[in-house]
């Protein structure tokens, strides 16, 4: 199962989650080689924190980053 968007990660189980975020981790650290695994730790409740530090880092809009990370 492919994620197309965070708001996906809030209907998924935990395994799921967990094996599905590593695998677009993995294209987004690909895709922006200044990011890390601190900038995108995914944790219950943070996502929203996540996000808007990927905004700060990338210079990017929420709006943006969603599309980017359905595009993986």
């Amino acid at each position: 199962m492919k994620i197309h968007s965070l708001q996906k990660l809030n209907k998924m189980n935990k395994t799921e989650v967990k094996g599905n975020w590593n695998e677009q981790k993995g294209k987004l650290k690909q895709k922006f080689a200044v990011l890390t695994d601190d900038d995108l730790m995914f944790a219950e409740g943070k996502k929203e924190e996540m996000l808007g530090k990927l905004q700060i880092k990338l210079g990017k809009s929420k709006e943006e980053l969603q599309k980017i990370i359905e595009a993986l």
